[in-house]
C-alpha cells in the first residue's frame, strides 16, 4: 500500500478521532493518521461465487490499521461468512426476505448505514449498486464506489425486473465517485451500453497463488473420491449452473470428444437452480454421457484439489469479465481451453486454446489440440502457472484497490 502523497493526504482529511497510523509508521514530514477509514462493502450474500470470493479476499487482506472494514449483506448465511469473521472482519446481515421485501427492509438498511456512517460504501453487482446510489442522500459524507464484475448482460435470459435494473444502473452510473471494473472488456461493454461514470478503474481479480498451486497428491485423492482412475483423461468446467456459462455447449462438446477419446471423463463443478440442473442432467443422458459426467455440486475448501485433478479446465461461457476459474486452474498448473469472451484471451495467452463461444465442435477441437500439445509439451501446465504468477495477484488487487479508495478521500 502506498503511504505517501495522495493517500496520506486523503487519510488526514478525515475527521479527528482515535489516533491510528499504518504499521510501518508515517514517512518523514507526515502526520499520524487520525483514524481508520470506515469502509463498508455491500453485497447480496456470502455464498460461493466469483464476486463474493474477490470481496472476501480483499476484505481479509486490507490493512486493518488503515481500514475499519464491515461487510454488509442483504441476505444471511453463506459459506464465506465464517471465513470473514475468523479473520476479524465485521459481518452484518440485513435479513432481506426476498425480492419483494420492500417495506421493512429499506428502513433496516437506512438505519444500519446511518449507524455505520461509512467514509466509503463499496457495493458489488447491479442491485447493490442501485441501492447504494439511491441511499446517497442520507449519507452526504459517504463516497460511493461501485464494483462491476460482468462484461455482458444477456437480455435473452433476463426477465422484466432484470432488464429494468440494468437500465436503472446505467442511468445512475454518473452518481458514484468511482466505478471499478474487473476487466477491460467489462468497462468497454458497459460504456457502449449507456453507462457514464465520471471516474473508472480496471482492477483485475487477484488469485491467491499459495492456496491455488500444483498439488499432485491432492488431485489424486479427489480423483479417487470421484472414482476416476489416474490414467483417465479428465476435462472440467467450474462455474454456477447458469445459462451464461453455457453448460449445454460443454456437454455437446463432451459427447463429440468422448467419441474420439473414450478414455475421457468430464466433471461439472457448480450449483444452480434445481430445474436448470435437472435439464442439464437430462441433456447429458440424451447425449449418452451418463457414465462420463460427474456432478459434485459446488465445492469450497476442496477447490484447489479439484483443479489439480484435471488435465484440462474449460470455460464455455458466452459472457465473462475476468474468470476466477480460469486463473485459479492455471495457478494450479492446469492449462485451459476457453471461449473468446471478456478478458479470457488476455488471461490464457499462449498457454492454452481460445475458441469462439457457442460452438461445441470447435470446443471439442480445442480440447483435442490441447491434449496433443500436452503430450508434446508436458511443461505447458508450468507455463500456465508462470503466466498467472506474473500477472495481477492478490497483492496487486489489494494495493490497487487501496490506492483507488484512498484517492477519493
Amino acid at each position: 500500500m502506498a503511504k505517501g502523497g495522495a493517500a496520506a493526504q486523503a487519510l488526514r482529511t478525515l475527521a479527528p478521532g482515535p489516533k491510528c497510523q499504518p504499521a510501518s509508521g508515517p514517512q518523514a514530514g507526515e502526520k499520524s493518521v487520525e483514524r481508520r477509514v470506515r469502509l463498508t462493502f455491500l453485497t447480496r450474500d456470502l455464498n460461493i461465487g466469483g464476486a463474493q470470493r474477490q470481496l472476501v479476499e480483499l476484505a481479509k487482506a486490507l490493512d486493518p490499521t488503515v481500514f475499519d472494514v464491515t461487510v454488509l449483506c442483504l441476505y444471511p448465511g453463506g459459506e464465506f461468512s465464517s471465513e470473514l469473521m475468523s479473520h476479524g472482519v465485521r459481518v452484518i446481515s440485513l435479513d432481506k426476505r426476498g425480492r419483494w421485501d420492500l417495506f421493512l427492509f429499506p428502513a433496516r438498511f437506512a438505519k444500519t448505514l446511518r449507524r455505520l456512517q461509512p467514509d466509503i460504501l463499496h457495493s458489488y453487482l447491479t442491485v447493490q449498486n442501485i441501492l447504494s446510489a439511491l441511499l446517497k442522500p442520507i449519507l452526504p459524507g459517504t463516497r460511493i464506489v461501485w464494483g462491476i464484475e460482468s462484461a455482458y448482460f444477456d437480455r435473452s435470459q433476463a426477465d422484466w425486473v432484470a432488464l429494468m435494473m440494468f437500465r436503472l444502473e446505467a442511468f445512475l452510473s454518473r452518481f458514484p465517485r468511482l466505478v471499478i471494473f474487473n476487466s477491460h472488456a467489462g468497462r468497454d461493454y458497459h460504456s457502449l451500453s449507456g453507462f457514464a461514470p465520471s471516474r473508472t478503474a480496471v482492477i483485475h481479480n487477484g488469485i491467491d497463488t499459495q492456496r491455488f498451486a500444483p498439488n499432485l497428491q491432492a488431485g489424486l485423492k479427489i480423483r479417487k473420491a470421484w472414482r476416476v482412475g489416474e490414467e483417465t483423461f479428465l476435462v472440467g468446467i467450474v462455474g454456477r449452473l447458469d445459462p451464461i456459462k453455457d453448460y449445454p455447449t460443454f456437454l455437446r462438446a463432451a459427447a463429440s470428444f468422448a467419441s474420439i477419446r473414450p478414455d475421457t471423463k468430464f466433471v461439472c463443478i457448480g450449483d444452480g437452480p434445481r430445474d436448470y440442473a435437472t435439464q442439464l442432467r437430462s441433456l447429458s443422458e440424451e447425449l449418452g454421457l451418463e457414465s462420463k459426467v460427474i456432478w459434485p455440486g459446488s465445492l469450497f475448501e476442496e477447490m484447489p484439489a479439484a483443479y489439480n485433478a484435471l488435465n484440462i479446465c474449460t470455460s464455455s461461457s458466452y459472457g465473462e469479465g475476468t474468470s476466477n476459474a480460469i486463473a485459479e486452474a492455471m495457478a494450479c498448473g492446469v492449462p485451459c481451453v476457453v471461449t473468446d469472451v471478456g478478458d479470457s484471451r488476455l488471461i490464457v495467452g499462449d498457454t492454452g486454446i481460445i475458441v469462439p463461444p457457442r460452438d461445441p465442435e470447435l470446443l471439442a477441437a480445442g480440447w483435442l489440440e490441447l491434449a496433443r500439445l500436452l503430450d508434446e509439451k508436458p511443461e505447458l501446465g508450468t507455463c500456465a502457472r508462470g503466466r498467472i504468477s506474473s500477472r495481477p495477484s492478490l497483492a496487486s488487487l489489494v494495493q490497487g484497490t487501496t490506492q483507488a479508495l484512498l484517492n477519493l478521500l
